[in-house]
């Protein structure tokens, strides 16, 4: 995993240019990436993705689709979100400017994402049923249907930050 301080606190995922994507462990048999011959590959669906954040089908569920700029990601449970890394000196100049960029972030419009369990972000270019060469972070989320909100925020003048926030829906 990239680290962009050493040592870093998180682990962070890359990509080689496109977006990221968290996918249900349950259906990363079904997600084939940019590696197939098909014209409109599922790489190609997760570019069409507009905004900050959007959903994808993969087999029988929806894949979380971490659009707009290739940053790398991590995520943060305390937080219950994913973290992009936009601009920052290091790791502890972003992570302490979260709380802020959380408070002070215009959100876009909430939807919401029902997982089966945890998720594994990725590259969305790479196929899901071969991860084991590949940058990713599994993220141990609890099954059940989330509402999904993302924004930028810019907390301090050297520190641009991407936020996909997660929260638990009980109903």
């Amino acid at each position: 995993m990239a680290r962009y301080a050493d040592p870093g606190v998180l682990e962070w995922v890359e990509s080689g240019g496109g977006p990221l994507i968290a996918v249900p462990e349950t259906v990363l048999p079904f997600w084939a990436g940019a590696d197939t011959e098909e014209l409109d590959t599922d790489y190609d669906r997760a570019c069409e993705v507009a905004g900050y954040a959007g959903l994808l089908p993969v087999g029988d569920g929806a894949a979380l689709v971490l659009g707009d700029e290739p940053a790398a990601t991590s995520y943060l449970p305390a937080h219950d979100t994913f973290v992009r890394w936009s601009a920052a000196d290091c790791e502890d100049e972003l992570l302490a400017a979260v709380p802020q960029a959380l408070q002070e972030a215009e959100w876009q419009q909430e939807f919401h994402w029902t997982v089966p369990g945890p998720v594994v972000l990725f590259d969305s270019a790479r196929p899901g049923g071969d991860l084991a060469a590949v940058e990713h972070l599994r993220v141990p989320l609890a099954p059940g249907r989330y509402a999904v909100r993302a924004a930028q925020a810019t907390p301090r003048p050297e520190t641009w930050v991407g936020l996909v926030r997660l929260r638990r829906l009980t109903h």
